[in-house]
């Protein structure tokens, strides 16, 4: 389980929390925690009370989750405020878990979670979809819906997600220091997922 007991330079921000313990893995599956942990990574610190007014939640509500995210290493209290309005901070830009685990509690786990993060996607890419013709021209052709059938090994694989994290690692700073934005740049979200297609046949030559 992630600890967080060690202070840290102020605007200092690891770049990712990794969940192995089982507890935390469920405990992160939740809509909601998973909503206010992404909505602290965007635009905190905020108190619980500007929590509820982004969520629809109840104050008592978003309380409650962002405690639990504390516990689990996943958000902390900023300084300034006292009691509920007491701002939240994410102790992190991103959310690692196990792909793989020999411990079995820890695969179903982490496996739920996965599988919680691929319905949030699918739910959040609906409504992008729904919305896009709201979006400027610009906005419109610059966007991108489409998949590839690849035929790899899983090391190539796994280089070329490397790859793609090094593509887009000079633009991670930009989230936490508005100042490195350029005038026109907005919030894009990326959606990287790659699996083995057990539903495509192989083929191939004899």
């Amino acid at each position: 389980m992630p600890e967080n007991s060690t202070p840290r330079p102020e605007g200092e921000q690891p770049r990712s929390v990794r969940l192995t313990d089982p507890r935390a893995l469920r405990a992160y599956a939740h809509p909601l925690r998973m909503t206010l942990v992404g909505l602290l990574r965007a635009g905190g610190p905020f108190t619980a009370t500007r929590a509820a007014e982004l969520t629809g939640e109840s104050v008592a509500s978003c309380s409650y989750h962002l405690r639990i995210l504390a516990k689990y290493g996943l958000v902390e209290q900023a300084p300034g405020g006292k009691g509920r309005e007491k701002p939240w901070r994410a102790t992190a830009r991103y959310t690692e878990w196990p792909e793989y685990s020999e411990d079995a509690a820890v695969t179903e786990a982490a496996d739920a979670l996965s599988a919680a993060i691929a319905e949030r996607y699918f739910e959040r890419v609906t409504r992008a979809m729904e919305n896009r013709h709201r979006l400027p021209k610009e906005w419109r052709e610059a966007e991108r819906f489409g998949d590839a059938l690849l035929h790899l090994t899983p090391e190539e694989l796994t280089g070329l997600g490397a790859r793609i994290d090094e593509l887009l690692r000079p633009y991670e700073a930009r989230t936490a220091d508005p100042s490195l934005r350029p005038e026109d740049a907005r919030p894009v979200t990326l959606i990287r997922i790659a699996y083995l297609d057990q539903d495509t046949p192989e083929g191939g030559e004899e």
